[in-house]
């Protein structure tokens, strides 16, 4: 883990010291496509390994029970935020 965050803080240096260049200009759309292409292999990973497909209703069902929570929890705290302070009081002036 410590080997992670080593990476990672050196790729913030290295990204640092080299913001001015203008070879770096195409280092977004590369890193899209790397991450697109990690997904598909994760996901033939999952579809390589039979007890995740085998149990794939339990935890298709736990993962959309989380999903549902985790969204319901963040739309009922933005509406809370934005009630609490940005919403223009006009009725009281």
């Amino acid at each position: 883990m410590l080997a992670v965050f080593f990476f990672i803080l050196s790729g913030v240096a290295i990204g640092y010291l080299t913001r001015n260049r203008t070879q770096l200009r195409h280092v977004g759309s590369t890193i899209n496509i790397i991450i697109i292409l990690l997904l598909f292999f994760l996901g033939v990973a999952v579809g390589a390994n039979k007890q995740i497909i085998e149990g794939f209703a339990t935890i298709g069902m736990d993962a959309f029970a989380i999903a549902f929570a985790t969204t319901l929890g963040s739309v009922l705290c933005a509406w809370f935020v934005y009630n609490r302070f940005f919403k223009n009081n006009r009725d009281q002036s």
